[in-house]
């Protein structure tokens, strides 16, 4: 990354601003502005999330919020309640008083002396959410909103349930949320009362999966701050982004498809990163995009930001498989519009263990043929990486040829041309199962000559959720059905002599939690049918000068704020099998060491583990933990939060067993448990 001192505007920033709500709530703010905003009064960006400004993303904040302001803009981030210095407590996601909080925010920044009246949201993730759930609610002065790695379905697309699976991260980022929710505020910042705000948090808190699992279903709770429910809500032209890599893949073409505003795309070969610090690379210069895109939407520039196509992405070619890369090789190619008219939806029959050519018939069969069955063993799924990808430690998945072993698995011949797809693979099955409640996962690899296998994609469905996703009606065994499940969206080169590959299994864990039982899958041959979007080569046809070959600048940021490495991080992902108790495990640590934030003098400290378990094929043997432990020291003041979820299951219920124990020094302040049971929902 090119850092950046030398910019347009000199800036001043207040790294303690309160914000009063309407409840008498204060919220902390952190602002970057151009000095002359004084007597030159600039449009405001609001970046509103709940990681704490002043210290664990005060790095990635120091990059481009100074940047941005550099540029002509008053760049304020703020803590939600309940985090960072901000006062009360932070119980959930995405609630309404989130929601009016953020409205509030907006109105007070619209009138204070150095701001125009005018405002945007941008954000990655939870800021990305906010900023469009907040977009779908039309607060007077926003104008524009610029997002990255996001849904618009915060149940069929999110963390918590895909195709109407249980994910595994709807434990692990409960468990991140229990840690970050009950840290404590700066003492330096908001004086002797840091215990009182602290505390209050503590008693407060909940762990957050007990919510999410009794929403196994899509109700109210859910399609609250969806913005899937009305498209039309949203009236800001949107810039949105994300990354192939990352769980968030599906929603930016959903919002270009379904959006009635100027709205651009933008999807790299990244994780769940901003794609100026994209990884894996290429990072690109995107600062400077939403400069533009600020400038022109914030301050009526005419600079031709609309011109050109509505998506840009990254086509990804051939790579061996791996759990971690540094560079994805590959070419950006654009869309005029979305649905795009190159992207043509093939269909091609599944045979006995083929993938057959567009408008085959099956040798000998009728159309409905002999049934190819599977019954997957618990360990397909060890090597299925991350559900969102972070690219460390190394979370993608790994090659497939162990787990193609307990799965039905379909090949096309040997390529004779390259093939491309750009968009969400299907699987239509005609399918029947021996028990009520089932799912299957499908898998889409790219198989190389010499057998290795890198899965290119994949998509869940839990079949009771087969007519319609969110509300699950038990299966008959034995009986027929017709089932869709569809793959998350992604820009895949396959070249000659390499072979596309479909692999279902009955289990993926731990990516996804399993059924109550083993179930045994029959899929029908003839009657079944993978589509891929295949896109047309357009790009090298035409002539270069019509799109350049890097349409983005190199990536540029502001000089992040100096930091002390104290002790060195650790990352491990380590699968274990015991041959003698048969036992299987997925051991993760994410480990950020210890920072010294010399601007504050504050010391900080962060530590996850995630286990995740199961017992040869007894699938009520299936576990997972995930642990947090944050610390906070400075001379004369020294914290600790340690959080602790595990969740187990039986048949016909969850069990959750939780602990959060708060320390000052070495003496233990807070202690409290949880452990509740939950009903399994046609889970």
């Amino acid at each position: 990354m090119r850092l950046v001192s030398n910019l347009p505007c000199a800036t001043k920033e207040e790294d303690h601003v309160t914000i009063a709500m309407s409840d008498g709530v204060r919220l902390s703010a952190r602002i970057w502005r151009p000095t002359s905003s004084d007597e030159e009064p600039v449009p405001a960006v609001l970046e509103y999330i709940p990681y704490r400004k002043r210290d664990l993303t005060a790095v990635r904040d120091s990059i481009h919020h100074p940047y941005i302001a550099g540029h002509g803009y008053a760049c304020v981030r703020v803590d939600l309640r309940g985090t960072g210095e901000s006062e009360g407590v932070l119980t959930d996601e995405y609630l309404e008083r989130e929601q009016s909080d953020a409205e509030e925010v907006l109105a007070w920044l619209a009138e204070q002396p150095w701001c125009d009246g005018t405002t945007g949201m941008m954000g990655i993730s939870w800021g990305a959410f906010a900023a469009l759930q907040v977009a779908a609610r039309r607060p007077p002065s926003l104008r524009a909103i610029v997002i990255a790695s996001f849904t618009d379905d915060r149940y069929a697309d999110d963390m918590h349930y895909m195709g109407g699976a249980l994910l595994s991260d709807n434990l692990a980022e409960a468990g991140t949320m229990f840690a970050y929710a009950t840290c404590p505020p700066d003492p330096a910042v908001v004086g002797e009362r840091w215990r009182d705000m602290w505390h209050e948090r503590l008693e407060n808190a909940r762990p957050w999966v007990l919510e999410w699992l009794r929403h196994q279903r899509r109700d109210d709770y859910w399609r609250h701050a969806s913005v899937c429910e009305d498209y039309r809500a949203v009236r800001c032209p949107v810039l949105a982004s994300s990354g192939w890599a990352d769980g968030y893949s599906n929603a930016v073409t959903r919002l270009l498809g379904h959006l009635d505003v100027p709205r651009k795309g933008l999807i790299g070969p990244w994780s769940h990163k901003y794609p100026h610090l994209g990884e894996p690379g290429p990072a690109i210069g995107y600062l400077q995009e939403v400069v533009r895109w600020w400038d022109h939407w914030l301050k009526g520039v005419d600079n031709g930001v609309m011109d050109g196509p509505m998506l840009r992405t990254w086509m990804q070619d051939s790579v061996p498989p791996s759990t971690s890369y540094e560079e994805r090789p590959g070419r950006w190619v654009s869309e005029p519009q979305w649905p795009s008219p190159n992207v043509e939806p093939v269909a091609h029959p599944l045979t006995r263990h083929r993938i057959g050519d567009p408008g085959d018939t099956p040798p000998g069969q009728e159309p409905h043929g002999a049934a190819l069955t599977v019954q997957s063993p618990l360990s397909v799924g060890q090597f299925a990486g991350k559900w969102a990808s972070y690219n460390a430690p190394p979370d993608l998945p790994y090659d497939q040829r162990e787990e193609d072993g307990g799965s039905l698995v379909f090949d096309t011949e040997a390529l004779t041309e390259r093939v491309e797809i750009l968009g969400s693979p299907s699987v239509e099955l005609e399918l029947s199962v021996s028990e009520p409640v089932a799912m299957v996962a499908a898998r889409l690899s790219d198989v190389a000559p010499d057998g290795r296998a890198t899965r290119v994609t994949y998509g869940l469905l839990n079949l009771t959720h087969r007519d319609a996703i969110g509300t699950p009606e038990p299966l008959e065994p034995g009986r027929r059905y017709r089932a869709r499940v569809q793959l998350n969206g992604v820009a895949q080169a396959f070249p000659p002599g390499h072979r596309i590959r479909l692999s279902l299994s009955t289990s993926y864990w731990p990516l996804a939690w399993p059924p109550p039982k083993p179930v045994l899958l029959s899929v029908y041959e003839g009657a079944s049918t993978l589509t891929l979007p295949v896109r047309r080569d357009r790009d090298r046809d035409r002539s270069s000068e019509d799109e350049p070959q890097r349409p983005f600048g190199e990536p540029e940021g502001a000089p992040p704020i100096a930091t002390t490495r104290l002790t060195p991080p650790e990352q491990r992902w380590d699968v274990k099998r015991d041959l003698v108790g048969y036992r299987s495990e997925l051991e993760i640590v994410k480990d950020a060491g210890t920072q010294r934030f010399d601007d504050i003098g504050l010391d900080v400290g962060r530590r996850a583990y995630e286990r995740y378990t199961a017992v040869a094929d007894d699938f009520t043997s299936v576990g997972g933990e995930s642990t947090w432990t944050m610390r906070f020291h400075r001379d004369g003041w020294e914290t600790r939060v340690v959080t602790s979820t595990v969740l187990r299951c039986g048949e016909t219920e969850f069990t959750v067993d939780a602990t959060l124990d708060g320390y000052e020094g070495d003496r233990r302040v807070f202690s409290r448990s949880w452990n509740e049971t939950l009903p399994r929902d046609c889970l």
